[in-house]
């Protein structure tokens, strides 16, 4: 893991777990603000489908990125099992859509492990690693890279 240029935050701490499809996957707790049900969004015109629209989270204006849509996981289901994850990325506030949150669980660096070169459906450049906690495998995503990187540049639009 010495060779991660990335920020350092996947060597251990907390991570909130949600699943998107079959997998398994994890983020830094501190970029969550909120876990909340999805609700109705205002759609944008000509945003990309992945980006659902926004809501209005107590006077703050929050895209919302259907990750399930990003990542070609097959046609997504809006009901009362659906979450949105809001997350504090730098100084915006974004709100994530994932079929479902599993858990908070603490990783080490000796549980971490670099991902490998295929078999993810997440491009690797969001990817810090895979976890392992009992028998379960854990994607760790660079949430932070992903919601800032130039192909989300419509969500850091609509946040400006």
């Amino acid at each position: 893991m010495e060779h991660n240029e990335n920020s350092g935050t996947a060597n251990s701490g907390e991570f909130l777990t949600f699943t998107l499809g079959a997998e398994e996957y994890g983020i830094d707790i501190l970029k969550v603000q909120e876990i909340r049900g999805y609700d109705t969004v205002t759609k944008i015109a000509n945003s990309p489908p992945f980006i659902k629209g926004v809501i209005n989270l107590r006077g703050v204006i929050v895209p919302i990125v259907d990750l399930r849509i990003k990542f070609n996981l097959g046609e997504p289901t809006y009901d009362q099992f659906t979450v949105v994850i809001i997350l504090n990325i730098g100084k915006r506030v974004m709100g994530a859509v994932v079929d479902g949150v599993s858990d908070v669980i603490q990783l080490s660096s000796d549980n971490l492990h670099p991902a490998p070169e295929f078999g993810s459906i997440l491009d690797t450049r969001y990817i810090l690693g895979l976890g392992t906690v009992e028998d379960r495998m854990i994607i760790v995503m660079d949430i932070e890279k992903l919601m800032t990187s130039s192909e989300m540049s419509l969500v850091e639009a609509a946040v400006a």
